[in-house]
């Protein structure tokens, strides 16, 4: 599985931004995808993920504010954010998964100026 993450940008706080990511290869549709994130000097952490029967899965800090949706005849993920705070500035990355094989995205860098 290839994956092109896109989307991001500069964002005032408070406001939105939706990235995307694309997904080359057959059997989309049975990878768990996800978003995770990595600021400067922190780990790389869980953003959200979504199964493949789409029951998704959300970082404490994320619920209410972010929403990730799939598309397995597209087979693209899309993470809208909302309410989006300085403290959400990094790099994120889109990721399949399926018995512990991870395939990972390039990562794609957005600021949340104040």
């Amino acid at each position: 599985v290839q994956l092109q993450a896109s989307g991001g940008g500069l964002v005032q706080a408070g406001g939105s931004l939706r990235l995307s990511c694309a997904a080359s290869g057959s059997l989309f549709s049975i990878y768990r995808m996800g978003w995770y994130r990595q600021a400067p000097g922190k780990q790389r952490e869980l953003v959200a993920d979504i199964t493949s029967a789409g029951n998704t899965n959300y970082a404490d800090s994320m619920k209410g504010r972010f929403t990730i949706s799939r598309d397995n005849v597209k087979r693209t993920i899309n993470l809208q954010m909302n309410d989006l705070k300085p403290g959400d500035t990094a790099v994120y990355y889109c990721n399949a998964a399926r018995f512990g094989v991870n395939f990972w995205g390039q990562g794609t860098l957005f600021t949340v100026s104040s």
